[in-house]
């Protein structure tokens, strides 16, 4: 829940009582830390961590501050959280050995990345060392459930025990939160479809008057897809800001004030790279002066900033202007027959255009020359869509009242023709342009072929303090191509050694006798093979592949042939999938790249990894043949520099499914011989943790069955 804890001593532990009372530090002793570029923020609250006692097993320690501890006063044996954790902890060098990386980081003022496997206890290994700083950190994560346990979980824990005066914020995109205004016009006016959505409406109403944060996450009965909140949220395209009668109630400005106070922001990295491109446009920002960032599950990074710093449109955003139109024009009571035509030929015009498009979904390039000749054919629909636009534009501008809800949507339609013109008539040579058609949506993209450059200059030369951490950053046990793909020149590395015993605990099956992955009977022989590693695990299983249609084709190979519960995916939301997973005993989940990351199943319900092939990104797609292309004509290899590495990356992250806790054990099996017969193969075992590695099915039916 998005709001600040200000957590209270724990009267009845003795122990906390010390903590707490040794985190008030006088103003005198606090430090204010300036970014390079002059980012730091004010003398900060966020109270330094203290040790009650000196440790009697500390050596000389390089301190945080006059008074504070080392980072082996708090994670080393015997230390501080051993003490407050009695009996639940247990002390990690690796943890101690990323919490020191990333407090020298601070206290150095250089960036840091750390390659941190599953079980180091990586959370309160960078959260500690934040707090001690005494600057405003934000915290980026992958998810937005990533930061929800962040806030739920581990900040609690830091407050009751080490910093009772910590105040911390999350930070979601506006389209996760209730507006207030949205709510009383529909109430006054309602424009709601069926019982269904009636009832829902009900309840939404009644929730926002108990909510302290007005964040959807708490409405566990609405759907993922609901299209009444998409009604009701607080999306920047229909707020009125300062001049909204809700304003000091609003629910974003809170989360706004909140974060203004917050010694710790925890964003997901949509939000931070939403953030940074609107500063690069001059369009100010969304996230508060802040002077140091740590970004968990840091690979992600290239993806998400690539879509934030390109560009964008597509039928939808088209649909949801004119529907957001006719909304606000009946809420006003200003819908003439004149300007409701308006809409509905923009809603005509724009669909009329997006259906020339083919039919086929998938991603297709969309070079300069194919801009034009699309144009060509279609210059009617072209010009009659933009025309449209223009028409409603104008229709607003003669009103003789002007009330600011209908003056964002003039400025959202002449965006969208300003939108239109780039995508169709730039030709900047960073970007790769192209189109995807996915079931109803047509998307038109320019995306940054490469955004290294962008995140020098507009991150980590903007910061002093920029650490990066995530269990998947190395490729053959080196971060040369993590670093060059963002951008990243000068930093301290550091890989932590495994906490988990892979060499005991998981056994790698190569078979020997697959086809070629590209060969026309690999199919039958890897439903052969999938059968056969069911039955050994009795289920328990994920199986992942690189694309959709091989997974439809192998789980209807397999599903007749098994007599375990299969999950497929799409056929129902991913969260649904997963608890659906967890709950079934030998369950079995055939999925694609969404569940090769970001998934954590410990035990036994999950035995068996199963990946078809190595995860090359396909070569065909617009934005992988761009940046292939970019990396030839600078006169590299794009496929040792490139394709493989990513690829390594993308098996770690797949075969990190397994293996969650100490006590976890099972099988990974690739059925992809080119990581034996080919010589980037061993780059790719290289990569991979020590596991045991065997060609012998009866060895993998074994270790299944033990």
């Amino acid at each position: 829940m998005a709001r600040n804890i200000r957590a209270t001593t724990d009267k009845s532990a003795e122990l906390a009582s010390e903590l707490a009372s040794a985190t008030q530090v006088s103003e005198q002793d606090r430090v204010s830390n300036t970014g390079s570029a002059g980012l730091g923020r004010r003398a900060t609250s966020a109270p330094q961590v203290r040790p009650s006692a000196p440790s009697q097993n500390k050596p000389d320690a390089n301190l945080a501050a006059p008074g504070s501890p080392s980072m082996y006063d708090v994670f080393g044996p015997a230390g501080l959280l051993e003490r407050c954790m009695i009996g639940g902890y247990e002390h990690r060098p690796g943890q101690l050995e990323m919490a020191e990386v990333v407090h020298n980081a601070f206290e150095q003022h250089h960036h840091a990345v750390v390659e941190a496997g599953t079980g180091t206890g990586k959370t309160l290994a960078y959260l500690i060392p934040a707090i001690c700083s005494g600057r405003r950190v934000v915290i980026s994560t992958a998810t937005k459930s990533l930061q929800e346990q962040l806030y739920q979980k581990d900040v609690p824990f830091l407050q009751k025990h080490f910093a009772p005066n910590l105040k911390v914020a999350v930070m979601k995109g506006r389209s996760n939160f209730l507006c207030h205004a949205r709510v009383n016009q529909m109430a006054h006016q309602p424009l709601l479809k069926g019982m269904e959505e009636i009832d829902a409406f009900r309840q939404i109403r009644e929730w926002s008057k108990l909510t302290e944060t007005g964040d959807r996450s708490e409405l566990t009965f609405l759907s993922d897809d609901s299209d009444l909140w998409t009604r009701l949220d607080a999306r920047r395209d229909t707020c009125t800001g300062q001049k909204c009668d809700h304003f000091n109630e609003c629910f974003v400005t809170a989360m706004h004030q909140r974060a203004k106070e917050a010694d710790l922001i925890i964003v997901n990295h949509h939000l931070f790279f939403a953030d940074l491109s609107l500063k690069q446009d001059d369009f100010g920002g969304i996230l508060p002066e802040y002077s140091a960032v740590i970004f968990d599950e840091a690979h992600e990074i290239e993806d998400v900033a690539s879509d934030y710093f390109g560009r964008q449109i597509s039928n939808y955003r088209f649909e949801e202007l004119a529907r957001d139109a006719d909304q606000s024009l009946r809420l006003l009571n200003m819908g003439s027959p004149s300007i409701l035509r308006r809409t509905q030929r923009v809603r005509e015009r724009t669909r009329a255009f997006f259906e020339a498009f083919p039919p086929r979904d998938g991603r297709f390039p969309f070079a300069r020359s194919e801009r034009d000749a699309f144009v060509e054919q279609h210059r009617e629909a072209y010009d009659s869509m933009l025309t449209a636009l223009k028409g409603l534009e104008t229709e607003i501008a003669a009103m003789t009242q002007k009330p600011e809800e209908l003056l964002r949507i003039a400025r959202r339609s002449f965006e969208l023709r300003q939108e239109v013109a780039f995508l169709f008539e730039s030709n900047e040579k960073n970007y790769v342009y192209w189109y995807e058609r996915r079931n109803k949506g047509v998307f038109l993209t320019a995306t940054p072929i490469d955004v290294s450059q962008i995140l020098r200059q507009r991150l980590f030369e903007q910061f002093d303090t920029v650490v990066l951490t995530s269990a998947t950053l190395t490729v053959g046990g080196r971060f040369e191509f993590i670093r060059q793909r963002l951008g990243l020149d000068h930093v301290k590395e550091r890989t932590l050694p495994p906490e988990f015993d892979y060499a005991e605990q998981a056994l790698l099956y190569l078979p020997t006798k697959m086809p070629d992955v590209r060969d026309a009977g690999f199919a039958s022989k890897a439903a052969d093979e999938i059968v056969q590693l069911l039955e050994h695990s009795q289920g328990r299983a994920f199986c992942l592949f690189t694309s959709y249609s091989q997974m439809n084709d192998l789980f209807e190979r397999v599903r007749t042939r098994v007599s375990f519960p299969l999950l497929l995916q799409g056929t129902a939301p991913r969260s649904v999938l997963l608890e659906r997973f967890k709950n079934t005993p030998a369950a079995v989940l055939f999925a694609t790249s969404s569940f090769w990351q970001g998934v954590d199943v410990p035990g036994e319900q999950l035995s068996l990894v199963i990946v078809d092939r190595l995860p090359f990104a396909v070569p065909s797609d617009p934005i992988v043949a761009a940046r292939v292309r970019a990396l030839q004509d600078d006169g590299r290899n794009p496929f040792s520099e490139f394709q493989v590495p990513q690829a390594v990356l993308a098996l770690k992250q797949g075969f990190g499914r397994l293996i969650r806790t100490k006590t976890d054990r099972g099988v990974l099996a690739l059925l992809d011989t080119r990581i034996q017969r080919m010589p980037y193969g061993k780059i790719f075992l290289e990569s991979l943790p020590n596991y045991r590695i065997t060609h012998n099915s009866a060895d993998a039916a074994r270790f299944l069955e033990r």
